[in-house]
């Protein structure tokens, strides 16, 4: 049981890592809380950090989901792995190096799903990509990750994880709650906006990010 804790705390620990804040800070000399739409995550990475700097992060956050689902198996520790990525995906989010003030889960939690349920991360992420083909807006792609999830639960036998995933969905609606706000207003940007490129800075002296 000690290993179960020790091993939730290491998944926390994990998704605390702020990528996105660190390669802002080194290369760019910015806090990427701070521009943009203010999301420490792959998406507002690109937009202001550019193609590189995004897919970086992209991979390194996918690697903490994996890695903290990794961890139950590696050990042989009888409990589900899908609690340890999420477990990671808390800590994504609410990073304790970083003030707790972290991302909006989606890259960490595609990272959980590659190992814990492969399955499930195609739907899910289905989900996310025709969502934002349809309405151009990425934060409506990212709640449908939750909402399908749900849905995918339901209609699996092997799986037992509504209530989990239900918590999941208003989780990713808690988080995106300012997108939301903005769309009411009519000021939420769509993934195609041209204003978007006036966020991109350059690295810190001028030159290429070299990864």
């Amino acid at each position: 049981m000690h290993m179960v804790w020790l091993l939730l705390l290491a998944s926390y620990l994990i998704g605390s890592i702020p990528t996105a804040l660190i390669v802002g800070r080194l290369i760019f000399g910015v806090d990427i809380r701070e521009l943009g739409s203010k999301n420490p995550g792959a998406t507002n990475t690109l937009r202001v950090l550019g193609k590189k700097s995004a897919i970086f992060v992209l991979l390194i956050d996918l690697a903490k989901g994996a890695l903290a689902t990794y961890l139950p198996i590696h050990f042989q520790v009888d409990v589900d792995p899908i609690y340890f990525g999420l477990l990671a995906v808390v800590g994504h989010c609410f990073p304790i190096f970083a003030g707790f003030r972290g991302g909006k889960a989606i890259a960490t939690t595609a990272g959980a799903l590659l190992i814990a349920n492969l399955p499930l991360l195609v739907v899910a992420y289905l989900s996310f990509f025709a969502i934002i083909f349809l309405t151009k807006y990425v934060f409506f792609g990212s709640i449908s990750v939750g909402l399908s999830m749900l849905a995918y639960s339901f209609y699996s036998p092997e799986l037992d994880l509504e209530l989990i995933f239900l918590f999941f969905s208003f989780f990713l609606i808690y988080l995106h709650r300012s997108n939301i706000r903005n769309f009411i207003l009519g000021i939420e940007p769509k993934i195609n906006d041209k204003n978007l490129s006036k966020d991109r800075i350059p690295p810190k002296g001028g030159g290429n990010l070299k990864l």
